[in-house]
């Protein structure tokens, strides 16, 4: 086995929640950064790295910008997800305490979800790229004063210190990731929950969306996202992203599918993959 079949690419710096997510899922393998999201699909088709392990949304921040314009062009397919529990720690200098600490740099989500710790110390938040490059930094300055707001695991990469463990405002908080592959790797027909993620354009007459989606409920077929979005500059060239439980070759998804081309410009199915026990944990609640 070649270096690369052993990598899974990721965007950010090692520490990131991206590299905890890969860590989790494939620990045996090394894991590669990237900065851009595009960087990670490349490493992917180049042949640099496996697999990719990319964020699509948040349960408190929403969807990651730019995922769903990435996703049909990278030329990858998505044969997996991973939903990672976010535990943000507050990360100073060796020898710092949290009375020491003035500001607090990190991702303006990060900031934004432990707004409550923030205020209740009257730390003043920095807005940083990333939350992983925060930690980077704070411990590169050696400062007291300074603080980041990262995971356990880049506080451990750097050296430094958690202050204050499980900061975030929402003990839900959760990020879904997509594992990408050059190759499809489609699971058979059978019991386990299969998820299907595609995009499609409707075409531009009245009520096409309604119809188009009129197959999945008459097949009881259960849509659990969709979303738009704007393509090539174009106000009326709206693109939609959806996802469904079910396998594209199970009777009812099948004619549910059939009847969406008919009302359709293009279908393009991202992939074909199990779904993740965390969905049926998320159900029983």
């Amino acid at each position: 086995m070649s270096k690369a079949d052993e990598t899974i690419a990721f965007q950010g710096l090692h520490g990131a929640y991206s590299d905890l997510a890969c860590r989790q899922v494939f620990p045996n393998m090394t894991t590669l950064p990237c900065r851009a999201f595009d960087d990670a699909f490349a490493a992917v088709r180049d042949g640099r790295a496996r697999l990719a392990m990319i964020p699509i949304d948040n349960s408190v921040a929403g969807r990651v910008a730019d995922i769903h314009h990435l996703l049909p062009d990278s030329r990858l397919h998505i044969i997996g997800e991973h939903f990672l529990r976010v535990d943000h720690h507050l990360l100073g200098v060796k020898g710092a305490v949290l009375a020491d600490v003035r500001r607090v740099h990190s991702h303006i989500h990060a900031l934004g979800q432990c707004r409550r710790m923030i205020r209740e110390t009257g730390i003043e938040p920095v807005v940083h790229v990333d939350t992983a490059g925060a930690a980077k930094d704070i411990a590169e300055r050696g400062d007291k004063s300074q603080a980041a707001i990262a995971s356990e695991l880049a506080g451990h990469l750097y050296g430094l210190v958690s202050l204050k463990a499980n900061i975030e405002d929402a003990e839900h908080n959760t990020t879904r990731f997509l594992i990408m592959a050059r190759e499809a790797k489609v699971p058979a027909v059978g019991p386990d929950l299969i998820v299907t993620s595609f995009v499609f354009r409707v075409r531009n007459v009245p009520a096409a969306l309604f119809k188009a989606l009129g197959g999945f409920a008459t097949n009881g077929v259960n849509m659990t996202k969709l979303e738009s979005y704007l393509v090539d500059g174009w106000f009326q060239a709206a693109q939609f992203y959806a996802e469904v439980d079910g396998h594209p070759e199970a009777a009812h998804v099948k004619l549910a599918f059939e009847e969406l081309a008919f009302f359709t410009r293009e279908v393009k199915v991202l992939g074909v993959y199990q779904a993740h026990p965390f969905r049926k944990a998320e159900a029983s609640r």
